[in-house]
């Protein structure tokens, strides 16, 4: 069976250094890897309205925004299929068909969407699109044969569901859709990035966020304020690990040869730790080295960032071109699965003879 990935993000917001590590790095190496027939990468706008419904303009103006964060990191349009959802009218059909195959018992258990609804205070007014999501979500993977869905593990029990999805309904019309298997990050640094101030997570709302757009200065501005470790107040004492951020960051980021080019007194990172839990040195001297570290990583993205901006119509017909080679995919596998379920009317030829025969028999 041909490898087909399926990814993608909610145009919430301009994208940051946490969804870089967990997932958009990530991507760019599968992309290039050679191991996929495809690669999906969709702009889930239909998703992002389920909880923004008063709000479409926020959506509409973060749409050009992910398409440039995607470009920027490496995301090539000639080797990845850029995407809106919206635009593929075959998954909100297909959406509709799934929802005969799930319960409301079965969503109100879905552990992610239990945590969603009370993150987003929904517990008494939950919008019927945000608590059908897992249906949308298989509708996504399914109608483009997806074998592999990179997600966070906090996403299992939606890929989950979608597999029980799956299994329902190639046990009850016919083997059509393929059971996607989830990937999560191997490396523990690349699960989750903190935000700036400590936080468990990177948030628009905190403040606390490092994005792939901002610029040298700010990135830098954001570094010296960076959580370190609240008991470290001189020098000569010893440091914590656990819980500072920059050391976070430095597990995501740093290599052996940052040390040569930016700090050459010490080898690698674990030298570097050691003298910082020992005691003799500063927090502003590690901040230094970080935000060498980070400036590099980001400076071939704000050079292809810059690039793209000169011609905004193209990365929308970038987006355009994507949206419909996704259809064309989508098309045939709803066609399929019309097919299974004896819904292809007018293209059963013979169910037209045989109920034209009926009837003649009548006459």
């Amino acid at each position: 069976m041909d490898k087909i990935i399926l990814t993608g993000d909610r145009p919430t917001g301009k994208l940051h250094m946490g969804h870089y590590v967990g997932s958009l790095r990530r991507r760019v190496t599968l992309q290039n890897s050679g191991e996929y027939k495809r690669t999906m990468i969709m702009i889930a706008d239909a998703q992002a309205l389920t909880d923004n419904f008063d709000n479409p303009e926020k959506i509409r103006q973060n749409i050009i925004e992910v398409a440039l964060d995607y470009l920027s990191v490496g995301l090539d349009p000639a080797k990845s299929i850029l995407f809106i959802q919206s635009q593929i009218p075959e998954l909100t059909e297909l959406t509709f068909y799934y929802s005969d195959l799930v319960s409301v018992a079965r969503l109100q258990r879905n552990p992610t969407v239990k945590n969603e609804i009370k993150i987003r205070n929904f517990e008494a007014d939950i919008p019927v699109g945000f608590f059908t999501y897992p249906i949308s979500q298989a509708a996504d993977i399914t109608a483009f044969k997806a074998t592999t869905v990179p997600v966070g593990e906090d996403q299992l029990p939606m890929i989950e569901q979608t597999r029980e999805i799956v299994r329902r309904f190639n046990a009850i019309y016919a083997p059509v859709l393929v059971e996607p298997e989830a990937m999560i990050p191997k490396e523990d640094a690349c699960r989750r990035l903190p935000g700036t101030d400590g936080k468990a997570k990177m948030s628009k709302s905190l403040g606390n966020c490092i994005y792939l757009s901002d610029s040298a200065d700010e990135v830098t501005a954001k570094i010296k304020t960076m959580y370190t470790d609240p008991e470290h107040l001189k020098v000569s004492d010893p440091g914590h690990l656990e819980g500072n951020t920059v050391f976070t960051y430095l597990d995501a980021f740093c290599r052996d040869e940052h040390f040569a080019r930016y700090w050459p007194e010490y080898a690698n990172l674990q030298e570097l730790k050691d003298h910082y839990t020992r005691g003799g040195l500063g927090d502003m001297k590690v901040k230094k080295f970080l935000t060498s570290v980070i400036q590099e990583e980001l400076e071939p993205i704000r050079a292809r960032r810059a690039e793209y901006e000169k011609d905004i119509p193209e990365v929308y017909n970038i987006l355009k071109r994507g949206s419909e080679a996704a259809r064309e995919i989508a098309a045939q596998t709803l066609h399929e699965v019309k097919d299974a379920m004896q819904i292809n009317y007018f293209d059963d030829v013979e169910l037209i003879r045989s109920q034209a025969e009926k009837f003649a028999h009548r006459a």
